[in-house]
């Protein structure tokens, strides 16, 4: 935003120099980038009027002119500007005068013809860039006055980095009533008297989108002379403003945006058929833009439409066809509210920032569409002439932002800022910012002014007392608070733990985005629509997550391409899972990933590839850390993206908490890997639900083991074996291991054998081989008729 000082002191007139000034405003968080003056520096400059333009007799391109200087004389300037001719006013540097650059203006003969002085572009007074031509001045302005008191050049723009929460600062209008507040001093606003309808005609309004744009208002205003000038101070505080001038209607509107923070558009009306309705965009439909693009819209835009077609971007910009010209006489003023959050992102959709756009997705008062309306028809009458019609009004009250009060209690005030502010001082501070005060017990309630869509909470209160009181009167004071020593109950496990265990088994933890590209989601989670973003980073970034493993493959992917052939990567965060409902189950997970060999590369290592068993016993490994090992179970399953024969379900109980298995090879070719990988999904607070651990004595007494060596059916899994062990072999069992699995020559085809040890011991006695040949027998004959199980000889 670039505030022309001498403008703003107009509405506001603190004792502050320039510096002082913006110092003050970027303490108060509106931060000053550049203060720089509107004119370089020079003198002997004045306004002259060309009376006479010749053809120069030696030179095509140089024309001799005479012009008036204020004396009595007429001056003999050499010119080779191709605009120079009868009748303009345009700066004369007088002989003796100093340009920008210590350029001194001396008498000389251009192709012998003398020159007592030269006739100046912008860019040679260090106005703008402009130098394709002499600066035309307007009719009124006065021969022979100084151009720096013509054009009131004696100023300074001071350029302020708004943060998108103020956009109730980029208007002159705001910035004001902030330095008021500031400084304790009144805002000297202009009127924003109605203006009375001079003829009956209107021009219908609708509003087929009463969300999006909730407040639409519009005026006729009939027999405009475009041909008139906008007058100089309004080219000059376009300028100054970071704005060309283009014709009276165009400029007064950008100068209702300078000044209020209101953007406005004006319609020619001779073009306009049956009325404006504002609606959302038909799929198809395109219109071509004040830019000269031509944009295909859909129904997430909003249009201003007649009853032919879509006239303008709503918020953005206008149409070609439908904009105010040189020929215009009739036009339709429109000024107009919508809303942020829906405005948000439709510019940048198709490559457009506007200051329109800018300013409606951060939010524009909600309350100044009729005043703004009224104000630039004051202008437009007073420049162009014209008759204005009544002001017509759609407006759907309901959809217009609520704000409700926020409550200031005075203790907070002390506490969070640590400095006591006076009541008095407080309510003069949120008035001067335009809230309503009403003093309550213990503090105040405060209505939230219109233009404000950055204040909700108390927090925000004190932030603004805060900033206004000045940062620099803060004291700085140490926080004291009575903090709690948080629960740290033994029987839940820490994810810091989680995070160790795993890292010291050789895994490192990744952080990966929570929004992924929708085509690799779909290959892990193809039946689940995914949550997906409005406005995402990139295209690959389009959707939030419903698995970790779409990420860790692809920071796997990123370590193989850089010659880092040992994948063992962790993660801990969430997946988002949208439910039948609407809602969104934030759900905390783990995920693990490994591939690889088996272990590093070295004279004493093998080279063996890593493989499902290597991350199950990783995995089985950490729920041993829960202490309730015996809890966790795996089952053969199947998933998508992962292959179905080693896939395995991973259940707590009875309950499903996550999966384990080999990444697909279809899914290895999708995803461009060249290797296998393997990837497991839990969910984390399963996980973190441990056993309290409990002192056992070691036993006095010896311990028995029995192998037994089975011979099951092929489709009989160990886990299932080892289940029936530990139910059937009696109060002295204390251990079972599976130390071998075997099928091949001397098995049946379709059987295979496990080798199974069990370990027996008692507390209190030496067990007999009786007991212990009773306990083995029991766990045989279940074996064989649970499972069809035989012996091995």
């Amino acid at each position: 935003m670039k505030i022309s000082e001498q403008w703003l002191r107009e509405w506001v007139d603190p004792a502050l120099d320039s510096a002082g000034l913006a110092e003050q405003l970027t303490m108060a968080g509106l931060e000053v980038d550049a203060i720089s003056p509107v004119a370089g520096a020079f003198e002997g400059v004045v306004v002259g009027e060309i009376v006479s333009a010749e053809q120069h007799p030696d030179a095509d391109k140089l024309r001799v002119c005479q012009v008036k200087a204020g004396g009595e004389e007429l001056l003999q300037i050499v010119c080779g500007a191709p605009n120079a001719r009868v009748g303009l006013k345009a700066p004369l540097a007088t002989v003796d005068a100093e340009l920008p650059g210590d350029f001194r203006i001396k008498r000389a003969k251009l192709r012998g013809v003398e020159s007592q002085g030269m006739l100046c572009a912008e860019a040679e007074l260090g106005l703008s860039e402009a130098n394709e031509g002499l600066m035309e001045l307007p009719p009124e302005a006065i021969v022979g006055q100084d151009l720096r008191e013509t054009l009131g050049l004696d100023d300074v723009v001071i350029e302020v980095d708004l943060t998108p929460n103020r956009a109730d600062c980029l208007g002159m209008r705001g910035v004001a009533r902030e330095v008021g507040a500031l400084n304790g001093i009144a805002v000297c606003e202009p009127l924003l008297e109605p203006v009375a309808a001079t003829i009956e005609d209107t021009f219908p309004v609708s509003l087929a989108a009463p969300a999006r744009c909730p407040r639409y208002v519009g005026r006729v205003i009939r027999g405009v002379d475009l041909s008139r000038p906008s007058p100089l101070w309004l080219q000059e505080r376009l300028r100054r403003g970071g704005i060309c001038s283009i014709d009276p209607v165009v400029d007064i509107t950008n100068y209702l945006l300078l000044e209020l923070g209101q953007p406005m558009h004006a319609f020619d009306l001779g073009v306009l058929a049956g009325g404006i309705e504002v609606r959302t965009a038909r799929a198809g439909e395109t219109l071509e833009l004040l830019n000269g693009n031509t944009i295909t819209l859909g129904d997430s835009n909003l249009v201003i439409a007649d009853e032919r077609r879509a006239l303008a971007l709503a918020g953005i910009m206008g149409g070609e066809g439908s904009g105010v010209g040189p020929e215009t006489t009739d036009i339709f003023l429109e000024s107009a509210f919508f809303a942020p959050e829906h405005l948000a992102g439709q510019a940048r959709s198709f490559g457009l920032h506007t200051d329109s756009s800018h300013r409606f997705e951060r939010g524009v008062d909600f309350t100044l569409q009729r005043p703004a309306i009224e104000r630039a028809t004051a202008l437009l009458t007073a420049i162009v002439g014209g008759a204005p019609g009544p002001v017509v009004e759609a407006v759907e009250e309901n959809a217009l932002p609520q704000r409700e009060p926020v409550l200031l209690r005075a203790a907070r005030i002390e506490r969070v800022l640590g400095v006591a502010i006076d009541d008095g001082a407080v309510e003069r501070i949120l008035r001067g910012l335009g809230l309503n005060v009403e003093a309550v017990d213990n503090g105040w309630r405060c209505g939230v002014p219109p233009w404000r869509f950055d204040i909700a909470i108390e927090a925000d209160l004190l932030e603004e007392l805060g900033r206004v009181h000045g940062y620099h009167r803060l004291p700085a004071t140490r926080i004291r608070a009575e903090l709690a020593m948080p629960r740290r109950p033994e029987t839940q496990l820490s994810q810091r733990r989680v995070r160790r265990h795993l890292a010291a088994r050789g895994y490192r933890e990744a952080i990966t985005y929570s929004f992924v590209d929708r085509t690799q989601q779909a290959l892990f989670d193809p039946a689940l629509a995914p949550v997906a973003l409005r406005n995402p980073i990139s295209s690959d970034m389009a959707v939030m997550r419903t698995s970790l493993i779409p990420g860790l493959v692809a920071t796997a992917q990123r370590n193989l391409n850089r010659q880092q052939p040992r994948p063992r990567l962790f993660e801990t965060g969430l997946r988002f899972l949208p439910g039948d409902d609407g809602s969104l189950d934030q759900r905390p997970t783990l995920a693990v990933l490994l591939g690889g060999r088996r272990q590093p590369e070295g004279w004493a290592c093998s080279r063996d590839a890593a493989d499902f068993y290597d991350l199950k016993g990783d995995l089985e490994s950490l729920f041993a850390v829960t202490g309730c090992e015996g809890e966790f179970t795996f089952a053969a399953a199947e998933r998508a993206g992962l292959h179905p024969g080693q896939t395995a379900a991973i259940h707590r109980g009875a309950a499903l908490v996550g999966y384990l298995g080999a990444l697909h090879p279809e899914t290895l070719a999708a995803l461009d890997l060249d290797r296998p990988l393997y990837v497991a999904e839990l969910d984390l607070a399963a996980l973190l639900d441990a056993r309290l651990p409990a002192f056992a004595p070691v036993s006095r007494f010896p311990e028995i083991r029995r192998d037994l060596a089975v011979i099951v059916d092929r489709e009989v899994t160990a886990a299932a074996i080892m289940a029936d062990v530990r139910a059937t072999a009696g109060p002295y069992f204390k251990e079972l291991t599976l130390f071998d699995v075997y099928a091949g020559k001397g098995i049946d085809p379709k059987r295979k054998s496990l080798a199974l040890g069990l370990t027996f011991r008692d507390q209190s006695r030496t067990l007999d081989d009786e007991e212990v040949t009773e306990a083995v027998k029991q766990v045989i004959d279940s074996l064989v008729k649970n499972h069809n199980a035989a012996l091995r000889g």
